[in-house]
Parts: structure tokens; C-alpha cells; sequence
């Protein structure tokens, strides 16, 4: 029998998924204090905040667009599209990111006050909707590849005077040869699931972090090499807290940190 290489990484994903259930906990027994609270005052935190409204209005509108756009992708290439012109509310429903995860997005943002944000990946926009929503005063700028998304992102926003996002129309390497900010409060990574792509993007942007930064890599169970590029990034001396919630794997930098790794079930 054969296999094709989308078979045989949804079957190493399953496989992983067992194995992250069995080694997961929740907040109980963790003795970190930050992340302690991190859990069960960001992650855990069931307030219904007012920004979910509008993500669910942004979503139930890319969800009914009529319209479909030739996709231009730079990374891995996709698991669910055969073709590169795709209906954009396929693209909302099967390619975004999820309505929980918009939401902790949120939540992220707001606990740790993040006012500088990088986003790579931005498709349609709906994770940088959920990035502007969680604090309205950061700056944030968001990278894409493809001009027909970046479009229909731009378009989205607009309709709902998010005004604090910066789109940069461009490949990821492009911008972080151009990129002068002097450091980031929250990077968020989803796009090109390529082990070495990862590890370049991480190892450029580490002299763009400060204290309280946090990384966000998005699938980092996509497939063997994308693990195996995170666990590199959470081996780095510079890492010190490092949080597996399966889909997400979230990197701190604190120096006043003891070095540990937490699989936390969300």
C-alpha cells in the first residue's frame, strides 16, 4: 500500500496527539508562578470579552464572501486545496485560524499588555484581527506573501476601523532584511510549516526580543520536521519557558526564569 506525504503526516499528527494527551496537564501541579497565572488568569479566563463580538461578525463575513482569489504560497502549501484559486470563504473556514484560538489570542494579548506584535502569516486576517482587538494602542505589523489575500485582509479590517495594523505585502525574508524595529513584545508565526524557514525566522528575531516577549509558533505538530524545528527553539539557551498546547507552541525569554517545558491542555 501506498502513501502519500499528506497521509503520512496526519498519521504522525494523530500519533503525536496521543502521546501530548498523555504527558498534558492543566494548571495543577504547576510550580511556576508565571505561568501559574499565565493558565488561569489568560488561558483559562472565560470573560466574554466585548472584542468577540467583533471577531465574530469579521469571521461571519469572510465566511459569506462570495468571492474567490488566485492564492500565491510561499510556504508548505496546503493540505486542503488542490488548486491555487480558492473560494475565500473556504479559505475563512478551512484555512483560518479558530474561533477558540482567535479568542486566546485576545486574551494573550491583554494579559501581557504586548504592544509591539509581528505576525507572519496573515492570509485573510483573522488572527490579526484578533491580535488588534486584544490591545487597540499596540502597533502591530503583519507579513504576507500573497497580494490577493493580503487585499482581501486589508478589506476586512477596514470595515471594522481596525487602524492599528501595518500590512506588509512581501515574503517573510524580505521584510526581515528591511525591519527596523528595535524589539517585539509578541511574535506570532504561521506560515511556511518548514523546519529550516522556522529556525531562520526564530534565530533572526531573537535580537528583537526583550524580557517579556513571547513567540507563537502556530502547527508546531504539522509534521516530523516542523516538531523538530521546535524542539530546537525550546533547547535555545535563550529560551527559558516553553509551553506546548499542541496546535501552538509559545516560547518566553525571561531571564529570572528557571529553564522549563510545560505541555498545557487548552
Amino acid at each position: 500500500m501506498q502513501f502519500d506525504w499528506v497521509t503520512i503526516d496526519m498519521f504522525y499528527q494523530i500519533k503525536s496527539y496521543l502521546k501530548f494527551l498523555s504527558r498534558s496537564s492543566n494548571q495543577h501541579g504547576v510550580h511556576s508562578p508565571f505561568v501559574y497565572n499565565l493558565i488561569t488568569k489568560c488561558f483559562y479566563d472565560r470573560t466574554n470579552f466585548e472584542a468577540y463580538k467583533t471577531l465574530q461578525q469579521h469571521r461571519s463575513n469572510l465566511l459569506k464572501d462570495p468571492s474567490s482569489i488566485e492564492v500565491t504560497d510561499f510556504g508548505a502549501g496546503s493540505r486542503v486545496f488542490k488548486s491555487n484559486t480558492r473560494a475565500v470563504a473556504a479559505i475563512a473556514k478551512n484555512a483560518g485560524i479558530s474561533k477558540k484560538r482567535q479568542r486566546l489570542l485576545v486574551r494573550i494579548v491583554r494579559y501581557l499588555g504586548s504592544s509591539e506584535i509581528l505576525e507572519f502569516g496573515t492570509s485573510l486576517g483573522m488572527a490579526t484581527a484578533a491580535l488588534s482587538l486584544g490591545n487597540p494602542s499596540a502597533q502591530i505589523q503583519t507579513v504576507e506573501g500573497c497580494s490577493n489575500t493580503a487585499l482581501k485582509a486589508k478589506d476586512a479590517w477596514r470595515k471594522f476601523q481596525l487602524k492599528n495594523i501595518q500590512l506588509h505585502q512581501k515574503k517573510f525574508e524580505e521584510f526581515l532584511d528591511t525591519a527596523n524595529t528595535k524589539n517585539y513584545d509578541l511574535v506570532f508565526i504561521d506560515g511556511n510549516h518548514n523546519k529550516d524557514r522556522t529556525l531562520f525566522y526564530f534565530e533572526s528575531l531573537l535580537e528583537k526580543v526583550n524580557n517579556d516577549s513571547v513567540f507563537i509558533f502556530d502547527d508546531i505538530y504539522w509534521s516530523s520536521e516542523m516538531t523538530a524545528a521546535w524542539q530546537e527553539i525550546i533547547a535555545h539557551p535563550q529560551v527559558t519557558v516553553s509551553i506546548d498546547t499542541f496546535q501552538w507552541g509559545l516560547v518566553f525569554f525571561r531571564k529570572e526564569q528557571p529553564k522549563q517545558h510545560f505541555s498545557i491542555r487548552l
